[in-house]
């Protein structure tokens, strides 16, 4: 395998932490970064992510919540205190209503 040698601009922060690693793992800074590359790619999504994701979906979003929530909410609950529960949980408290972004300001 061939190598290109490439020059990096790093912020001082991210160097010294590069460095750090690379002595914890009795490296250069070359192979570290190479290393942490490498890892970085390994981890990352081959391929773009898709236009339309459940984070831009606020239903699926609030739907998985609520499932979530469900899971960890006592069985033997009476069904309006686990409903009360999951609302309060994906609404938020009602003290707090107005500062909510994803909910029309009320007129005052």
């Amino acid at each position: 395998m061939s190598e290109i040698i490439s020059a990096v601009k790093l912020p001082e922060g991210l160097t010294a932490a590069v460095d750090a690693w690379a002595r914890a793992h009795s490296l250069s800074r070359a192979e570290a970064i190479c290393k942490l590359v490498d890892l970085g790619l390994k981890i990352a999504p081959t391929a773009p992510a898709s236009t339309h994701t459940i984070t831009s979906d606020a239903t699926g979003i609030e739907e998985t919540a609520v499932h979530e929530i469900e899971g960890l909410l006592d069985p033997a609950l009476p069904e309006d205190e686990r409903e009360r529960r999951i609302r309060r949980l994906t609404e938020g408290p009602p003290e707090f209503s107005h500062e909510r972004i994803d909910l029309p300001k009320q007129q005052t």
